[in-house]
Formats: C-alpha cells, sequence, structure tokens
C-alpha cells in the first residue's frame, strides 16, 4: 500500500509525526465521496417545465415553487431581455432577429438558455423553465442541452384552465396594467397560436412520462398544493 504524505508532513519519513502519514486509499475514499455527493445532488436536482397557455397563472405559481423549493427561474422573455441590455454577444444577434421582425431560431434561444443554466453552477436546487418549450422541437433541444450536462427535466407541470376564465383573466390583466396586447382580439389569436403549436408538447412530455396534469381553475393555494405533491414526489 503506498503511503501519501500530508502538506504539513516533514519531508523526511523518519521524523513525521503519528497521523502524519496516511494511506492513499483515504484520499480514494474522500475523492469517491465527492463524486457521490454530486451525483446525489443531481438526483436531488428538480428542473421543472411549468405550462400553460397565456393567463393560466403559470408566473404566480412560479414564485410560490421559488420561495417554497429555492428553485432557480428561466422565464425566456426576461432572459432575452436581460441578454439584450448587458449588449452580450448572444444579446446581439438576438436583437438583430428582433429587429427583422423574425423569429429567434431554437438554437440561439437553447445557447442562451445555457449560459442561463450553467450561470447557476452546480449546487442548485433545479430550475423552472417558464416559457420554454413552447414546441416539440425546442422540447427536444431542452432535453439534449441538460443531457450533455448529466442532468434532465424532472417533470411537466401542465396548469389546465377552461379558455373562457382565460379570456376573463387576459382582460382583467390588461385593464389592470393597461397592456395593449390584453384585448380581446388579441387574446383569440394568442390562444389559437397556444392550442395550435404548444398543445402537442402535451402528448410529447406525456409520453416521456414526465407530464403532469395540474386544476389550474379555483384556489391558488389550492392549486399550489396540488403542485406540490407532484414536486415532493420527484
Amino acid at each position: 500500500m503506498r503511503i501519501v504524505k500530508l502538506p504539513h508532513q516533514p519531508s523526511d519519513q523518519t521524523d513525521a509525526r503519528p497521523g502524519d502519514l496516511l494511506p492513499d486509499v483515504w484520499y480514494k475514499g474522500k475523492e469517491a465521496q465527492v463524486l457521490t455527493n454530486e451525483i446525489e445532488q443531481r438526483v436531488k436536482m428538480k428542473n421543472i417545465v411549468i405550462f400553460g397557455a397565456p393567463g393560466s397563472g403559470k408566473g404566480t405559481q412560479s414564485d410560490k415553487l421559488i420561495e417554497h423549493y429555492g428553485l432557480e427561474h428561466i422565464s425566456t422573455g426576461d432572459v432575452l431581455r436581460a441578454e439584450i441590455k448587458k449588449d452580450s454577444e448572444l444579446g446581439k444577434t438576438a436583437q438583430q432577429y428582433i429587429d427583422q421582425g423574425q423569429l429567434i431560431p431554437d438554437e440561439l434561444m437553447v445557447s442562451i438558455l445555457a449560459s442561463v443554466y450553467d450561470s447557476f453552477g452546480r449546487s442548485h436546487k433545479g430550475v423552472i423553465f417558464d416559457g420554454f418549450p413552447r414546441t416539440i422541437p425546442q422540447a427536444e433541444a431542452l432535453k439534449a442541452m441538460l443531457s450533455e450536462r448529466g442532468d434532465k427535466v424532472a417533470a411537466m407541470l401542465e396548469l389546465d384552465v377552461p379558455e373562457d376564465e382565460l379570456m376573463k383573466r387576459l382582460l382583467l390583466r390588461g385593464q389592470q396594467s393597461g397592456r395593449a396586447d390584453d384585448n380581446e382580439e388579441t387574446i383569440k389569436k394568442r390562444l389559437v397560436v397556444y392550442h395550435q403549436q404548444t398543445q402537442p408538447l402535451i402528448e410529447w412530455y406525456r409520453q416521456e412520462g414526465l407530464h403532469h396534469h395540474i386544476d389550474g381553475l379555483g384556489d391558488l393555494d389550492r392549486i399550489f398544493q396540488d403542485i406540490c405533491q407532484v414536486v415532493d414526489s420527484l
């Protein structure tokens, strides 16, 4: 068995104090423990996609999840605005697409999200993905990005709210905030886009075994309790 000298140990092993000389198996054990801790941390990591139509309460429930579980939060809208404000290379590229009235390519959006995700380090408890993915190709890209880091999506939470209730909520929000896009005609168009382009994700995540249906109508605390039951079971 090889002997390993500790940093404070004399160069002449004959002058060493008892306890200065330790077998290298001790170091290997420590390395194994560090690796085990990292693996356990990744297992405990709860990356969550929160999903629902405009007005379904994603922002409200995300705030509650952040406070209760200490999760990180990635909102695509906030991330884009932040990158553009920082005048980062990714932000500049995104701004060019926006200025031309074009959609930001999935590859660029995933690169931006990956940059933010990596900024949380390796010891975070999990991330809420809010507003992404919106399409199946985006979901596949997110899965690949996380897999490259040894991580994964733990659950997709679908906040299901009837369309008439969504309309009421968004119209009320428009009255309270003065948002020009919260008018009946625009809301109907947004819901059509949601149903046509985004709803197929429900079936995709169902096939992945990650879909969880949440009744998004009713008391906010009851909705959050239903969410917590899912998250606690992960």
